[in-house]
């Protein structure tokens, strides 16, 4: 990193408690995996969750630090390099408006999982990654930024299909 160059990875369960997703991002194999995709700094928002993550990382060059809750996360998601979100549509659509690299973990404990089909649905239209809290090392070792493609707000036909679709409405 010329320069000194800060790299941030910004995590965020939204106003849920995702402790999987906390504990996945704090586990030394998914530390490991971001030092070595060259990431400096990692913050992770927890939500409501119980589980509270190690200020402490098995290699001192990644700096980590956490918070519960801010009244905007909007200007974490600015300055990150990368983003790990749970699937929830605002956190989905405010990164990608941001043109931020995205990786979404879906909860797998919550019923009627609507969420995660927006995330898959999205990930197969190469705009970001998707995960499980077990994968989420994986994901990240084998993450190619450069294969990501520009989500370009205004057309939200096909989401609005998507959602339709799920819902059992009528899909034109």
């Amino acid at each position: 990193m010329a320069g000194g160059e800060r790299r941030t990875v910004f995590v965020t369960v939204g106003t849920t408690c995702f402790d999987a997703l906390v504990m996945a991002v704090d586990s030394p194999e998914v530390k490991k995996a971001l030092l070595q995709k060259g990431y400096t700094d990692l913050l992770i928002q927890m939500g409501r969750g119980t589980y509270v993550p190690s200020k402490v990382s098995g290699d001192a060059t990644l700096q980590v630090d956490h918070f519960t809750f801010s009244p905007s996360i909007a200007d974490n998601m600015r300055t990150a390099s990368l983003v790990i979100s749970h699937a929830g549509s605002g956190s989905i659509f405010e990164t990608l408006r941001l043109g931020k690299p995205l990786i979404v973990v879906v909860n797998e404990d919550l019923m009627d999982n609507h969420q995660s089909e927006l995330a898959e649905e999205l990930a197969e239209r190469k705009h970001l990654f998707c995960a499980r809290p077990q994968t989420l090392g994986e994901t990240i070792r084998a993450m190619d930024l450069g294969t990501l493609v520009p989500y370009v707000p205004g057309d939200a036909k096909p989401v609005v299909t998507l959602i339709n679709k799920f819902l059992g409405f009528p899909v034109d």
